[in-house]
């Protein structure tokens, strides 16, 4: 392994910054929008034409490609032992329906860049390496999100995922057969031997803090509600304040208490109402239901139950000052993940080693990693977006910075490799 990074030096130059910025851009030509985003959503015929660039560029670089029957693609370059379980990357393709360049897409192709890099240098790594391209991240098209990973990591089952369908009542399994990405590959059972995913942040800390790279330590636990509050419809005119029973008024109070509780509980803490309606929704009524959802993360569990039982107060009360009742059903529940230190202390030492500036962070997205993380070692890697933009047609990253990832990426995958075939990183 030192022999393998000694080659690299202590800079990121032999990662060939034009060559992975041109591949972004020629994969970005598939579902091109007019604002200069991506809508590519997920096995649709776009999606097969961004896979076939893929397969190919891999099949090039000298890799051996096998799919799936979820339409994971996975493109391994062998290693000096084939016994070794890989040290994997990877990210997914797919795009929002107003989606951008980068998000995704450049864990893939800095994936391929590392292949590329490494056939540049002649160097041989011990463990071997895949890029995997992960099937309907974003859960655009087909609900759940992050689908072929959780298959992969057996959290969803393989018979229900392919029944899943779209809004026109195409199923994943007809549309994986209709993009000729249903492969003979099982979807569990393969070891992990280390898995790193580069990204763009998704959020504005590393620009704020000048920072080139993040080194993710682990991605916020989330708990999603959905809240009705019912009070009366009554007359605008006519009824007193002091006798209303306003639902809407109610919403008001918790929505700044949601505000609130994620203010009190920094760092890493977020608590959000993302949608909000009125009933009836006519100007001369008052609102006698409100229908909300509430969103809250963190890296402590502690902390998240108790953002959440602050809130629940305050629902509670604010109930019986204004007469409503409510109802708090609880829709979405993932505990909070740390990476693996081993993983974590690869991408440090690399950035390190580069003379990169980076910083602790914390991813408050969900991302392939976090389901592969159940399977073994895993880290991510974060790099800049510009104005923390993402999930936009203007989502927007600097080729330096990419680079720079993508070195990091590199160095971490050989470090993990090395430590692999010494047994200090363990499956």
């Amino acid at each position: 392994m030192n022999a393998a990074v000694d080659v690299l030096q202590s800079t990121h130059q032999h990662i060939n910054r034009d060559r992975l910025w041109q591949s972004l851009m020629d994969l970005a030509k598939l579902g091109a929008t007019v604002k200069g985003g991506v809508c590519r959503l997920a096995l649709t015929d776009l999606d097969r034409q961004a896979r076939d660039i893929f397969v190919n560029w891999c099949e090039d670089a000298g890799c051996t490609v096998s799919v799936d029957a979820v339409g994971n693609i996975f493109a391994r370059r062998p290693g000096r032992n084939p016994n070794l379980p890989p040290v994997m990357t990877g990210s997914h393709i797919d795009t929002q329906p107003t989606g951008g360049k980068f998000d995704g897409c450049f864990g893939v192709l800095a994936g391929v860049e590392v292949l590329r890099t490494l056939n540049d240098l002649g160097v041989e790594t011990e463990a071997p390496l895949e890029v995997v391209v992960w099937t309907n991240e974003e859960g655009s098209r087909f609900a759940p999100c992050m689908m072929g990973s959780g298959v992969f990591a057996e959290k969803f089952t393989l018979e229900e995922t392919l029944a899943k369908v779209d809004a026109d009542g195409v199923t994943v399994g007809e549309a994986l057969n209709a993009i000729g990405y249903a492969g003979p590959r099982t979807v569990s059972g393969h070891a992990v031997g280390a898995y790193f995913e580069a990204h763009i942040e998704q959020g504005p800390i590393l620009e704020d803090e000048h920072k080139t790279i993040g080194i993710v330590m682990g991605a916020l636990g989330q708990k999603w509600f959905d809240l009705k509050l019912r009070g009366v419809e009554a007359h605008a005119g006519p009824t007193p304040m002091h006798l209303r029973k306003d639902a809407l008024v109610g919403a008001a109070v918790i929505v700044g208490a949601v505000n609130r509780a994620a203010l009190g509980h920094q760092p890493h803490a977020c608590g959000t109402v993302g949608c909000l309606q009125a009933y009836p929704g006519s100007r001369n009524v008052i609102p006698g239901e409100v229908r909300m959802t509430l969103d809250f993360r963190h890296l402590e569990p502690a902390r998240l139950d108790s953002m959440i039982a602050e809130v629940r107060e305050v629902i509670e009360t604010t109930c019986e000052e204004h007469g409503l009742t409510f109802e708090l059903t609880p829709t979405a529940d993932f505990p909070p993940l740390y990476f693996d230190k081993g993983c974590v202390e690869a991408v440090r030492g690399a950035a390190q080693g580069l003379g990169l500036s980076h910083m602790d962070i914390v991813s408050g997205a969900g991302h392939d990693a976090i389901f592969l993380a159940e399977l073994g070692p895993a880290g991510m890697i974060f790099v800049p977006c510009e104005g923390g933009i993402s999930h936009n047609e203007i989502e927007n990253a600097a080729p330096d910075d990419l680079a720079a990832g993508c070195a990091v990426l590199l160095r971490a995958m050989l470090a993990a490799s090395a430590a692999i075939a010494s047994g200090q990183l363990a499956a």
